[in-house]
């Protein structure tokens, strides 16, 4: 007969076994936790709905300014310049939208919140994974508020249609889901949430406004035409415009994809990596 286990031997797996948890965490599994995470990140908007100011209260304003303040001097009329700006509007918001995982991701490790979740029998990568999920969640939102201010103050569609407004929006989500890893990876790496939001202004802004975002590319000077040219936001925008409004989309939509899938690959690595180190 084989000696008891020494005191401690084996505790791990039996209370595992007790509680009804497998050892290891499937696919299967962690998918489901990270989904549970994403509406423990949503579900704090029905008990705070302040924290829903910052993705309604931006698009609206940014979309009223622009329209009305630089519309008629640049294009000759508000409704001109409504339909060109639009989208790439879309464009804009979504990047700095997709800034707020950074923030929240960097709040959760400063509260200890990942601490607590390392304790539970959950895969390693369902939070990091909730909170990117939660992020795809507003991202919707501020896109249908977005295009709802623009119907009212008349922009229209061109002949793609709803089809075309769908798969811009569809375009849009794949971007954020990658440009996420790059906020993720600000999020881990600033010391507090105030960095994140900084990096924001001093890098988002030189991005969207060096682009066709606001204004053709042929307007500016042939020297920063160039760097208009390669920027990825200029991309998503001119597929943005095309899938709305008709014209070029095959182009604009493969650079965009493109871009999308380096990111992911450059940043995800980096930040799981971070993520580890840091919890």
């Amino acid at each position: 007969m084989s000696p008891p286990p020494e005191a401690g031997e084996g505790t791990t797996e039996r209370t595992g076994r007790e509680a009804g948890l497998a050892p290891r965490v499937t696919l299967a599994q962690g998918v489901r936790q990270s989904l549970t995470l994403a509406w423990r990140t949503l579900v704090q908007v029905r008990h705070n709905p302040f924290e829903l100011t910052d993705f309604s209260i931006q698009p609206v304003m940014f979309v009223l300014l622009f329209t009305y303040v630089f519309g008629g001097a640049i294009a000759g009329s508000t409704d001109r310049y409504l339909t060109f700006m639009l989208p790439g509007l879309l464009v804009m918001n979504m990047l700095f939208v997709t800034l707020y995982v950074g923030q929240g991701l960097n709040t959760d490790l400063a509260k200890g919140v990942f601490d607590r979740l390392r304790s539970l029998p959950i895969a390693r990568w369902a939070p990091l994974a909730g909170r990117i999920a939660a992020d795809q969640v507003k991202q919707t939102w501020s896109i249908v508020l977005v295009l709802a201010v623009g119907f009212i103050l008349g922009f229209r569609l061109g002949d793609p249609g709803v089809p075309g407004v769908m798969a811009a929006a569809a375009l849009l989500l794949v971007f954020a889901l990658a440009f996420s890893w790059v906020a993720v990876l600000v999020g881990l790496l600033a010391k507090d949430a105030e960095r994140v939001q900084i990096f924001g202004f001093t890098s988002l802004f030189p991005l969207t406004f060096i682009s066709n975002v606001f204004v053709p590319a042929d307007s500016m000077p042939s020297w920063l035409q160039g760097f208009v040219d390669v920027n990825p936001v200029s991309s998503l925008a001119e597929a943005s415009r095309g899938l709305m409004l008709g014209g070029e989309v095959a182009t604009p939509v493969l650079k965009s994809l493109a871009w999308a899938l380096a990111i992911t690959a450059v940043f995800a690595p980096l930040s799981v990596r971070a993520f580890k180190r840091k919890v």
